[in-house]
């Protein structure tokens, strides 16, 4: 089963290499990570997807790094998630049309067009560009480069009072 980790943390050099470092020792295979500012001047938002079972003892090492503010697993939270996707497509002047058609229906947006290829850019919840990808995967993938996902708790309830500690986790603050 896919797990989805949101950390918040402290944007320092080297935090990214103790935070893989801690999933490769558990033999945990990241599928996708992404790491971006917040609204928040030097905290950074990781989104770890994982493919495993339980997690909570990872979970609950994250929080011994110093750096780590806090950690949840929002596997099973309402949360919108996004990825995007370029493709570069086979795309010979007598399919385009087809292929314009089919991105129309996904949303997706052509970036460029070359004499035999164009590059399409889909943007959506992961299911979303799967079911994309098996749309066009026919007229012949050239390339393909997939972000991470990203993944943000529904309504109105912010990621400070989202991600709660658990209450055997140290109380960190950030330090300014």
């Amino acid at each position: 089963m896919k797990r989805t980790i949101v950390a918040l943390m402290q944007d320092h050099p080297g935090v990214l290499h103790r935070v893989v470092s801690l999933f490769r020792r558990r033999a945990y295979n990241i599928d996708s990570l992404t790491v971006g500012t917040t609204e928040t001047p030097g905290v950074s938002r990781m989104t770890i997807v994982v493919d495993g079972g339980d997690i909570e003892q990872v979970t609950k090492q994250l929080y011994r790094l110093i750096e780590v503010l806090k950690v949840s697993d929002v596997t099973n939270d309402p949360v919108v998630e996004r990825e995007i996707a370029l493709i570069k497509v086979h795309a010979p002047k007598a399919a385009r049309a087809e292929l314009v058609a089919m991105c129309t229906v996904f949303h997706a947006k052509t970036v460029d067009v070359g004499p035999n290829t164009m590059i399409v850019e889909v943007t959506g919840e992961p299911a979303q560009v799967d079911r994309f990808l098996d749309v066009i995967r026919p007229f012949g993938i050239k390339e393909m480069m997939r972000t991470g996902r990203i993944s943000m708790i529904r309504g109105s309830q912010a990621h400070q009072a989202a991600l709660e500690a658990p209450e055997d986790a140290p109380a960190l603050a950030l330090a300014g």
